[in-house]
């Protein structure tokens, strides 16, 4: 059942699709991450956001969860100075290394959170606040007993919905093929959303999206990669 726009969100999961690893902040990161994340940065909040007076303006807003290193999300931010872009990624090494990129490129439409995903969109984001969601390589839990902590769930799916307005976007790509193949399942058996590719399931690669060093190695190793589009529609219930 998807909720509606004026219900609670689903109750938080206790099941995380991600682990916080060690990985070394380089000093340059740990700098942007002291100085530049007043400027670009979002606490969490309990409570929904005013996104218009964070950008000091109206405009259409998409967002990007598990953004890495932000090679994406930052050439995407430049390419659209006509939309606020929001960035959410649990692991600092790489919000520092996207926060020196926007300071750098002198970027005014960027903001980025450091939390959990899902309580971003149970409760920081407003109904219908979004009009574009990227999830470009989410962790694949390769094995089968690791297969419940992947982000793309029912549960999650419904929060997309949620946060995404009726008529907007959601694109996904990953390189693990079964993967790829629950991903479709999920998001085909969801009311929400419409597959923009009905008869393939898939569709090539988006010019919005670039190449970025992880999936350019990919390449080189012969793997594939599965791109994903669906449409917000209403739900019966909406």
């Amino acid at each position: 059942m998807t909720p509606e726009q004026n219900q609670d969100p689903p109750s938080r999961r206790t099941i995380r699709s991600f682990v916080i690893r060690g990985g070394r902040q380089t000093a340059a990161q740990q700098r942007a991450m002291d100085e530049l994340w007043p400027q670009y940065g979002l606490e969490f909040s309990a409570q929904p956001i005013d996104l218009n007076q964070i950008f000091s303006r109206q405009a259409p807003r998409m967002l990007e969860i598990g953004f890495g290193a932000g090679e994406a999300l930052l050439a995407f931010t430049q390419a659209h100075p006509e939309l606020d872009c929001l960035g959410v990624e649990v692991h600092k090494p790489g919000v520092g290394h996207l926060l020196l990129g926007a300071h750098e490129a002198g970027l005014t439409n960027l903001r980025v959170i450091c939390h959990d995903a899902v309580e971003v969109l149970q409760q920081q984001l407003a109904p219908a606040s979004l009009q574009l969601i990227h999830i470009f390589f989410p962790d694949p839990w390769h094995k089968k007993r690791h297969h419940k902590r992947r982000l793309i769930q029912p549960e999650f799916v419904e929060l997309l919905a949620r946060v995404l307005a009726v008529g907007g976007t959601l694109r996904l790509a990953t390189d693990w093929e079964h993967y790829a193949l629950q991903m479709r399942e999920v998001i085909d058996a969801s009311p929400s959303f419409t597959n923009d590719a009905p008869e393939t399931g898939f569709v090539t690669r988006s010019e919005e999206r670039p190449l970025t060093r992880f999936e350019r190695r990919g390449h080189r190793l012969g793997h594939g990669v599965w791109d994903l589009s669906y449409t917000r529609v209403a739900s019966p219930s909406q």
